[in-house]
């Protein structure tokens, strides 16, 4: 099929076939780029139970170790969303210890 004819063509005359082809072949070309390997090293937990889940607590206690500044340089929070670098956060603990 000719991309440029079927692009130019109105919608209401495509067949079922020429618009999954064209809309497959759009999102083809504007996928998004790739990840680059370092961002693709880092692993985010959201909010307190994220928090919770990477130490093996309750979100009583993840909210306490939270507040306790121990892993405040793990944690980018704006308002009331939380975002923790699991991994900085788990080396921020063992420090602490």
């Amino acid at each position: 099929m000719n991309l440029e004819a079927l692009k130019e063509k109105p919608l209401f005359q495509m067949t079922g076939e020429e618009f999954l082809f064209l809309q497959k072949k759009i999102n083809l070309d504007n996928s998004l780029p790739e990840i680059s390997e370092l961002d693709k090293s880092k692993k985010y937990v959201y909010g307190i139970r994220g928090i919770a889940t990477i130490l093996g607590c309750s979100k009583s206690s993840a909210n306490r170790i939270k507040k306790s500044g121990i892993i405040d340089e793990a944690i980018i929070q704006n308002g009331r969303k939380i975002i923790v670098d699991s991994e900085l956060a788990l080396e921020l603990i063992k420090k602490s210890k």
